[in-house]
């Protein structure tokens, strides 16, 4: 027996009592059927205190137990739905039919859903699951691997997989601890403090960041985040974060807020890989050499300068990832200003001639 069996116990019991009741029950009941919570002499106030973690780490787990308002005068009742525990009843489509049966029992099972996959939809799920545990976060891919292990208790996922497709991983990887806390972070809407490395010097400098959420773009994960008290939310790369530590100040209760408009996805689709980082941006003045193709389609991401209609301004954070992208234009796109980034941008088209000249010696 390790020690986390007298909770996993407690939960096991836990969920079972609110599973047998379809209506809600108060506390009182839920102690009559959970052992542990009745033995010994444990004062009213430190059961309650015990289920609340117990039904909070729960919910953590993603088990809609539900707190439901009972009549005046009564204290509150909780509840779990059969229906929000249990996977729906999954098979998959054979000619346009289940290739078995819905199941039928007296345990009120019946009320579950059924799920039906065609075949190329069985195969898209096997391969999510791969890419998932392809990105580079061993949470992610954990969960990944748990989904498709309970999946395949019904369904032939194995036959699914795709192995000849692959994205590219992370090229460098974040420290184990970054993910988890930073995920227990976010859900808890709890400060962040960590050592970071900024993206122009190998000097770590300690900050603090309110988590809006983790993506992943050109092959590295991000957190956005806004320091307190601050307006603009910037970019950290986890590989770069180092001994992150949650605030531990008034647990159970949110240290911020993440305003409504924010969407993440649409803060990560916005940002180009020059705009990523949490450094100081500077004015980089780009001359477009040809009006059209791939060169018209980049200038519309730059401001127009008056009276150089050939021009355009950037925000720039990251100038060595600036430099690399006007490269690709082969000359018809090359920077002016600041001096950093022509010098930046001259010493990689020089060194790329070197390549192609020693390649045809």
């Amino acid at each position: 027996m390790t020690h986390q069996s007298p909770k996993i116990q407690r939960w096991i019991d836990l969920l079972a009592t609110l599973l047998t009741h379809r209506f809600p029950v108060t506390l009182e009941e839920i102690v009559r059927g959970v052992p542990a919570y009745h033995a010994g002499s444990q004062k009213k106030e430190t059961l309650r205190r015990m289920f609340e973690r117990d039904k909070d780490e729960l919910r953590r787990f993603g088990v809609l137990i539900e707190t439901v308002p009972l009549p005046e005068g009564e204290a509150d009742g909780y509840r779990l739905l059969s229906r929000d525990f249990y996977l729906p009843y999954l098979s998959l489509m054979v000619d346009g039919r289940p290739s078995k049966p819905r199941k039928l029992d007296k345990y009120g099972y019946a009320s579950l859903p059924s799920l039906s996959f065609e075949p190329d939809e069985l195969e898209a799920v096997g391969q999510a699951a791969a890419r998932v545990g392809e990105l580079g976060d061993p949470l992610l891919a954990e969960h990944a691997e748990s989904a498709i292990r309970k999946l395949a208790v019904d369904l032939p996922l194995d036959a699914a997989r795709a192995p000849d497709l692959h994205i590219a991983p992370a090229r460098s990887q974040p420290d184990a601890e970054v993910f988890p806390l930073l995920g227990a972070a976010l859900q808890d809407r709890k400060r962040v403090s960590f050592d970071y490395r900024s993206m122009g010097a190998d000097l770590a400098s300690r900050r603090t960041v309110e988590p809006y959420g983790l993506f992943f773009l050109n092959q590295h994960w991000y957190l956005a985040g806004r320091a307190p008290g601050e307006e603009i939310v910037k970019n950290y790369r986890l590989s770069r974060i180092g001994t992150p530590e949650v605030n531990k100040a008034q647990p159970g209760t949110r240290d911020y807020e993440i305003p409504a408009g924010f969407r993440l996805a649409q803060h990560a689709g916005s940002k180009q890989a020059w705009e990523l980082g949490d450094g100081d941006t500077v004015d980089a003045v780009v001359e477009f050499r040809r009006a059209g193709g791939a060169a018209a389609a980049a200038a519309r991401l730059g401001e127009t300068i008056p009276d150089y209609p050939e021009r355009r301004r950037f925000r720039v954070r990251r100038r060595d990832a600036f430099a690399r992208w006007l490269l690709s234009f082969a000359g018809e796109v090359v920077p002016l200003s600041p001096a950093e980034l022509v010098s930046e941008y001259d010493a990689l088209v020089s060194a790329t001639l070197s390549v192609y000249l020693l390649a045809e010696q």
